[in-house]
């Protein structure tokens, strides 16, 4: 297997195994095309660590400070540990990897895409060509759909479902066994203004009450709070905090009733 060093020299997957940098439990299944990047942007060391069974696809990437637990299934060309670098609200990124936690019986599939510092917990679902950015944190027995976008600093708990297409932005808080239909969307700024990197105003992201539903389309505006048990209609602009147990729709959307047992 060719992969690549912090001096991006060919090095064999043996090598790295012998050299410290490739941690592999029994019975796993590396694709000869797979690449294991043990560095970070700052040419930083960082042990990949893979756990028991774990399968790692044709052309996935795995960065340093990747740790996989076993029976994880990683599809072809998706890209893990992946390091965030530049400017983005109120930060500098430098380039340096780690914390990137996948656990076990977790299923990645292909195309998805896994920032640094990112912790998925045991069997969940990452859908084809989802993105997860820096800093987002999703817990055990999810389902996040493909081609999702969610960014920085996302909390999203226990058995969450999320459809295809949604977008969450950064520090958005989902609760545990909240549902979230096709195409929902979410604001985290009340300016909607372009960003001066010198005068960042804070950002208001929303959240999702346990066992919250939202329903296809709808969008979720900054500083609003879903409570625990409500239901948003498809297609609604919520505007304000929405009632535990309460169902609201409509452009604003408003309290139309109560959900029952």
């Amino acid at each position: 297997m060719m992969t690549h060093t912090i001096t991006d020299e060919p090095i064999t997957a043996a090598q790295l195994v012998q050299a410290g940098l490739l941690q592999l439990g029994g019975g796993c299944r590396l694709h000869p095309t797979a690449v294991f990047i043990p560095a970070d942007l700052r040419a930083t060391p960082r042990p990949i660590v893979l756990g028991e069974q774990v399968t790692i696809g044709a052309y996935a990437v795995l960065n340093g400070g990747v740790a996989i637990g076993d029976r994880t299934y990683i599809g072809h060309h998706a890209v893990l540990g992946e390091p965030e670098y530049g400017y983005a609200v109120r930060e500098v990124y430098s380039g340096a990897g780690a914390g990137t936690i996948i656990g076990a019986g977790v299923i990645i599939r292909s195309g998805a895409i896994v920032y640094a510092d990112t912790t998925i917990g045991d069997d969940t679902t990452i859908g084809h060509h989802t993105l997860l950015r820096t800093g987002v944190h999703v817990g055990a027995g999810s389902q996040l759909a493909a081609n999702l976008t969610v960014e920085r600093g996302c909390q999203i708990g226990s058995g969450v479902r999320c459809s295809p297409g949604s977008h969450l932005t950064a520090d958005t808080v989902v609760g545990d066994r909240a549902f979230l239909g096709s195409g929902v969307r979410t604001v985290n700024d009340q300016q909607l203004i372009w960003r001066d990197p010198a005068h960042e105003m804070p950002l208001t992201p929303p959240a999702f009450g346990a066992g919250s539903k939202v329903g296809t389309g709808a969008v979720v505006l900054a500083g609003v709070t879903v409570r625990p048990g409500a239901l948003v209609g498809a297609g609604s602009v919520v505007t304000r905090d929405v009632a535990e147990d309460t169902i609201v729709y409509g452009v604003p959307a408003t309290a139309r009733g109560q959900v029952t047992p």
